[in-house]
C-alpha cells in the first residue's frame, strides 16, 4: 500500500515535472499509441489475450479496483510495470507502457519511444532475454529470473521476476514483445 502510494506521488511529481519542462520532441509530433487511443485500446486487449494464451491464465487484475473494466484500464493500473517494445533487433525500441512501467522507466509517453531495451535491462537481464528469445518467439513466453534495470534517469529498480511473451494481433502477427517486472522497487 505504501508502495504505491509513493508511486503515485512521485508520478504526479514526474507529471508536473514534465508539463512545466519543454518537451524533447515539440508539440508538432504526434505520439504512436497515447492513452486512450484506439491503438492503445488494441495492444492493451492484444497483450492480455497473448498472455493468456501462451500461459492459460490472466494477467492477475485483482490488485486494480475495478476489475471488470476496459482492457486498457486494467493495462493502465496494473501494479506490475508492462513495457512493449519492437521485435527487431539489434535495438529492441520501446513502444508502450502502463502507468507502472512508465514508473519504472521514469519517463513519459512522448519520451517512451527514444528509449531502447537494452538501456533498461542491465547486462545479466540482457544475456537472459536474448538466451530466451528464440523460446519466446517459438513457444510465446518465458519467466526470466529476477534483476536490476535502469530508469532514463539512471536510477537502478530491482524486480523479483520478469515474464517476457510475444503480443500477437488480431490477425495472429507478432506485433511486439511484452515484458513484465514483477514486484519492482528502486533500489
Amino acid at each position: 500500500m505504501a508502495r504505491q502510494y509513493v508511486r503515485a506521488v512521485m508520478a504526479i511529481v514526474q507529471r508536473v515535472a514534465m508539463a512545466i519542462s519543454p518537451s524533447r520532441l515539440g508539440p508538432h509530433v504526434e505520439l504512436k499509441h497515447p492513452p486512450g487511443s484506439p491503438e492503445a485500446l488494441a495492444l492493451a486487449s492484444w497483450i492480455g489475450r497473448s498472455y493468456r494464451a501462451h500461459t492459460g491464465t490472466e494477467i492477475r487484475w485483482s490488485d486494480t479496483e475495478d476489475a471488470a473494466g476496459s482492457p486498457l484500464t486494467l493495462f493502465w493500473k496494473h501494479s506490475d510495470a508492462i513495457i512493449c517494445c519492437s521485435l527487431k533487433q539489434p535495438a529492441f525500441t520501446l513502444k508502450f507502457a502502463n502507468s507502472a512501467g512508465f514508473d519504472i522507466l521514469e519517463t513519459t509517453v512522448a519520451n517512451v519511444q527514444d528509449l531502447q531495451l537494452e538501456a533498461v535491462l542491465d547486462d545479466g537481464g540482457q544475456k537472459a532475454l536474448v538466451a530466451q528469445l528464440p523460446k519466446i518467439m517459438l513457444q510465446g513466453l518465458a519467466y526470466l529470473p529476477g534483476g536490476v534495470c535502469r530508469s532514463s534517469m539512471g536510477r537502478q529498480a530491482s524486480y523479483e521476476q520478469a515474464v517476457a511473451w510475444k503480443v500477437v494481433g488480431d490477425d495472429g502477427a507478432p506485433q511486439c514483445l511484452a515484458l513484465m517486472f514483477v514486484n519492482w522497487t528502486f533500489i
